[in-house]
């Protein structure tokens, strides 16, 4: 069944640039009370919410990378996940060239 907008024959999905505002990160642990410690690329270490849009549809694991929004008040420390990146959508930003020059998943994970 095609839906509007579903192309089959495609076989390359679009994959969801980063927004104004908006940074990369990486899952660091779990704090619980859906919320999480996010090591993010301008490195900043946030304690992130994760909204509840997300819980118990999309599984969330260390070393995942998200995109975080920091809060309007205390940016540096807080902010709210609001989306997850597989493995082939960091792929694909990286051959798009959407991800920032300066941006190692690697160094963030350590």
């Amino acid at each position: 069944m095609l839906m509007d907008g579903d192309d089959s024959n495609s076989s390359e999905s679009k994959v969801r640039p980063l927004g104004e505002g908006e940074i990369l990160g990486v899952i660091v642990n779990f704090l619980g009370f859906d919320r999480a410690r996010v090591k993010c690329a301008d490195g900043n270490i946030r304690i992130c919410r994760i909204p509840g849009r997300f819980r118990k549809r999309v599984w969330f694991r260390e070393g995942d990378i998200v995109v975080v929004v920091p809060w309007d008040f205390q940016p540096e420390s807080r902010g709210d996940i609001v989306w997850m990146y597989t493995k082939s959508d960091i792929e694909k930003l990286k051959a798009e060239g959407l991800l920032p020059k300066d941006f190692d998943i690697e160094s963030l994970k350590s």
